[in-house]
């Protein structure tokens, strides 16, 4: 294969995978292509998504203060951003892109329910990536308080999927 051919076959390679990473909505998408002995493309495409934290500043005004139920209902939101699941010291969070699995085989009993206690290297889930199951071990012991993803559904790499304190 020319320079060029493989030049141009690559950059289309390369575009294909930016689409399909906008697609699917997805942060980062690494894939290595070997063409033979000492000859390959590696290739990493991701995006940084743009996160907004919105921070709600007291206003001095010379109006009257709020009724009690307008600032009971300002509170949960306030609360909100540290109830965040990825912040929290006991989050699992996904080694890797792929579909997570809460059981080994449809019909079967799932790996941890809420409740349930664990020890450090217990499987708590799978995640398939490329074909292959990837056993998901549980980082330290614990309970399981809250799983954060359904079983079947896409993840990707960093993003919680369960909290063990």
């Amino acid at each position: 294969m020319s320079d060029t051919t493989s030049h141009d076959s690559d950059v289309s390679f390369i575009r294909a995978l930016a689409e399909l990473l906008n697609q699917n909505d997805l942060t980062e998408l690494q894939v290595k292509r070997d063409y033979g002995e000492n000859d390959s493309l590696n290739v990493r495409v991701s995006r940084a998504r743009e996160v907004v934290q919105q921070v709600a500043m007291p206003q001095a005004s010379s109006a009257p203060a709020a009724p009690a139920a307008s600032m009971t209902a300002a509170a949960p939101a306030a609360a909100a951003p540290s109830d965040d699941p990825a912040s929290h010291p006991g989050a699992v969070t996904s080694p890797m892109v792929g579909t997570a699995y809460l059981q080994a085989e449809p019909g079967t009993p799932a790996f941890v329910t809420p409740g349930a206690q664990v020890k450090e290297g217990d499987t708590v889930l799978i995640i398939e990536a490329m074909k292959t199951m990837n056993q998901i071990p549980a980082p330290r012991s614990g309970t399981v308080k809250r799983i954060l993803v359904e079983d079947g559904s896409p993840v990707e790499f960093g993003a919680p999927l369960m909290i063990i304190e």
